[in-house]
């Protein structure tokens, strides 16, 4: 596929005053086609990844300075933009709540870059809200969530940039929980560990989302996307997932219910039940993604139901393309008709960084996916 031919033109926020109120999505500028030359990921040595490995990553681009994040997803969070617009917020405080806090941040209703002067573990007591133009960055520190997660509840155009979720607690406790009516959403390197529930839920019409370069262990049921047959208008969910690692979570990488979901150069292994999972009216497509079997083989499962505007009873579809197939991992792939309607990315969006499925990106995304000890860019 065509690697990434966009750069940032958006301008940068030079007054010290904060805006008065968010600009609606129509009022803000995307990324536009640029004559420069088209960038092309190259391969992360700083993170341990020798060129001699061959496999690379995108998103090179994205740490030369702290705004750079904007706008850049692959996918269909492609449009995020994040605090773009606002000024720099600095978290000083590991507090719940309170001066200098995350969730301070979090609530304030104007556009923020919100980055952090401390390391360490913050201990939250219920869930924090985000509300919309945020990004939340943890580069340059090691920030670790606990005890609830994340709540995007009908909010618009969040980066969630570096941070470690572990250990969240109680009935319906997911990492980053993203519902109702929540889009242009971005998640990039995060470390996702040990919910209660799940690590990222996306359900209730929310849409547009991209998670990359994530690592998810330590749990069962890692990433629902569709919470329910009754909830047909969740038909509008469309979620792209990339260059993740999936590291010994049972199910659910991802379970899909309506919708799309576009998995590409992921890499899944051990899982415990099943690794993909299509349910009613679901739409997969899978391209160049690792599979790797422990004791349980089956790859792809369906799972029937009826949506509730629907008399039939129906699993939806997968459609692999390219995929390595590891230790006697099993596609149980269902072919039919059906395999055709699944969607086509470049319908969606025109391009996206993806090489062959190969040993050597199976290292990359080893060392690579979650949490990294970045350095912070500059602001300028």
């Amino acid at each position: 596929m065509g690697a990434r031919r966009w750069l940032c033109c958006f301008p940068k926020e030079t007054s010290s005053h904060r805006p008065r109120s968010s600009p609606s999505p129509d009022q803000l500028p995307h990324p536009t086609p640029s004559a420069a030359p088209p960038f092309v990921s190259v391969p992360v040595a700083a993170a341990g990844v020798t060129k001699e490995m061959g496999a690379q990553l995108p998103y090179a681009h994205v740490d030369a300075r702290l705004r750079a994040l904007a706008g850049q997803a692959e996918g269909f969070g492609r449009h995020a933009i994040g605090g773009l617009h606002g000024p720099v917020y600095h978290v000083t405080s590991s507090a719940d709540d309170g001066p200098g806090s995350l969730r301070e941040a979090c609530r304030i209703r104007e556009p923020l870059w919100i980055i952090f002067e401390i390391s360490g573990t913050i201990h939250l007591s219920s869930y924090l809200r985000v509300s919309s133009y945020k990004t939340i960055d943890g580069r340059g520190q090691r920030i670790k969530l606990t005890g609830k997660g994340l709540q995007l509840k009908e909010c618009e155009h969040i980066i969630i940039c570096n941070l470690e979720f572990e250990g969240g607690r109680g009935h319906d406790v997911d990492g980053i929980q993203i519902k109702p009516k929540s889009r242009h959403i971005w998640i990039d390197r995060c470390s996702l560990r040990d919910y209660d529930d799940g690590l990222i839920d996306i359900t209730r019409e929310s849409t547009d989302v991209t998670v990359s370069r994530c690592h998810f262990s330590m749990h069962d049921k890692t990433m629902l996307i569709g919470a329910d047959s009754s909830h047909i208008t969740d038909r509008c969910i469309r979620v792209t997932i990339h260059h993740c690692f999936f590291d010994g979570t049972r199910q659910r990488h991802p379970r899909l219910r309506f919708g799309k979901v576009h998995l590409y150069n992921n890499y899944t292994r051990n899982w415990g039940i099943y690794a993909v999972c299509a349910s009613v009216e679901a739409q997969i497509l899978s391209q160049c993604n690792i599979y790797e079997a422990g004791q349980k083989k089956v790859v792809f499962k369906y799972m029937p139901e009826k949506a509730a505007d629907r008399e039939e009873v129906t699993a939806g579809w997968i459609r692999s393309e390219g995929d390595l197939f590891m230790n006697g991992a099993q596609p149980c792939l269902i072919q039919g008709a059906g395999v055709e309607s699944v969607f086509n990315a470049f319908e969606h969006y025109p391009t996206w960084t993806m090489e062959p499925a190969s040993v050597a990106l199976k290292e990359v995304l080893q060392l690579c996916a979650g949490w990294q000890a970045l350095q912070r860019p500059a602001d300028w």
